[in-house]
């Protein structure tokens, strides 16, 4: 065992502490599954959840493991092929849309696989020093941050699949919503100008929310809360799913191709909305944030509002100085809560891209395929949902998905500007 100094322990311990909490964590979420849960995938943009519990491991195994490691030998080669995502750089891949054809390995043999590459891993970290050490520690400390990102996929693709069995499963046992009331929407004024926006500190970032620069905004009003589904109701019956005049034309073309007229998972039954959780089909709670609509829907609501949707500055902005609570994964609702604040519940939408901050540069190698190469036709959104972990938030955190997308915890925040009169 090489000999480090007490500092490099504490820091090690450090961790090590994450390492174990992540990697408990997704073991606790898929507990309550079958092997038949584990395999389901519903959609091409779906993965099992059996999937994504060998990824995350082949993340460690692949960009620590095979590099920091003298001799190191995978427990199954053909591991690299069938569990790489889009990595181009670290090898060929099987294809996405075939990962729930994967019987085998099966669930016993992908847990043995966890195992090796965790006492693996623990083992290198222990047992390192010095810059090693904090190259490594860097490297444990991004592969953890990528598994809480793939915990909250594990459950929003978990509810996509499961939502197409006619038993109505539920993933958790149902819970009744607490009573609430309804919120009136009001507004916080921001007198905008030069901001600077972007993460700062030596804190856990992703390399995609930065360089910290300067930007330019005017005065703004931001919302509150997230729209309601109060709020939504009256959109539906407002006409808002039939109004083109609303709709971007590349939104009004995917309404009118998937016959959109109520948020994924919704439908009516005995003159009430009814919704599907993971916790089963729950009558829609009118004073929770409206979910599962995508940017195209979002952007309409808010014209229809005679208002529209933040940009990502604005949000993060407005985000300066609030506390990061809210409903997390942590909470173990996995579903919008009324009165919800800044963060947690729903992702908003921006009217932002994702594209690069000025002087971004991604890291080289296949690392740098993380972020960098999905800088293109995609929408951000912030402020984490209720299958996002806690740990994953910061003011600056932004995620990004495409405008049509639906399936993942996504909802929004109404802006308006404001008179210079």
């Amino acid at each position: 065992m090489s000999v480090t100094s007490t500092k490099t322990q504490i820091a090690a311990a450090s961790i090590l502490t994450l390492f174990d909490q992540v990697r408990q964590n997704t073991t606790d979420l898929v507990a309550p599954l079958s092997g038949e849960d584990m395999m389901l995938q519903s959609m091409t943009d779906a993965s099992p959840a059996k999937w994504h519990i060998a990824h995350t491991t082949w993340f460690f195994e692949e960009f620590i493991l095979k590099i920091k490691v003298e001799d190191y030998t995978s427990p199954d080669d053909r591991f690299a092929f069938l569990f790489n995502s889009y990595y181009v750089q670290a090898g060929p891949r099987h294809a996405r849309d075939k990962r729930g054809l994967i019987s085998r390995p099966n669930v016993q043999d992908v847990l043995a696989y966890r195992s090796f590459v965790e006492d693996s891993l623990r083992s290198l970290l222990i047992n390192s020093s010095g810059a090693d050490y904090e190259e490594i520690a860097d490297l444990v400390e991004l592969g953890c941050h990528h598994e809480m990102q793939h915990q909250e996929l594990l459950v929003t693709d978990l509810l996509h699949g499961l939502s197409y069995n006619p038993l109505m499963v539920a993933y958790k046992d149902p819970e009744p919503m607490s009573v609430s009331q309804e919120v009136p929407l009001t507004f916080t004024g921001y007198k905008g100008g030069l901001v600077e926006i972007g993460h700062a500190g030596e804190e856990f970032s992703y390399d995609c929310e930065t360089p910290r620069h300067q930007t330019f905004i005017a005065p703004f009003e931001l919302a509150d809360r997230p729209v309601s589904n109060r709020d939504w109701i009256a959109f539906m019956e407002g006409g808002g799913y039939q109004d083109a005049t609303l709709w971007l034309m590349d939104g009004w073309a995917r309404c009118q191709k998937e016959e959109w007229d109520a948020p994924l998972y919704w439908w009516k039954q005995d003159d009430e909305w009814w919704t599907y959780t993971l916790r089963g089909a729950q009558p829609v709670n009118l004073d929770a944030p409206v979910v599962h609509v995508s940017y195209y829907e979002a952007d309409a609501f808010a014209r229809w509002s005679d208002m529209r949707l933040p940009t990502e500055a604005e949000w993060e902005h407005a985000a300066d100085g609030v506390s990061i609570e809210g409903n997390f994964l942590e909470s173990g609702t996995l579903r919008p809560q009324p009165g919800g604040g800044l963060y947690g519940d729903v992702w908003e939408w921006t009217q932002s891209p994702f594209t690069p901050y000025p002087g971004f540069k991604p890291p080289k190698g296949a690392i740098g395929e993380y972020n960098g190469k999905f800088m293109i036709n995609q929408m951000v959104l912030r402020g984490g949902s209720c299958a996002t972990p806690k740990e994953q938030m910061r003011q600056s955190y932004r995620t990004f998905f495409y405008p049509h997308h639906r399936w993942q915890m996504l909802g929004l925040r109404l802006a308006k500007d404001v008179s210079n009169g």
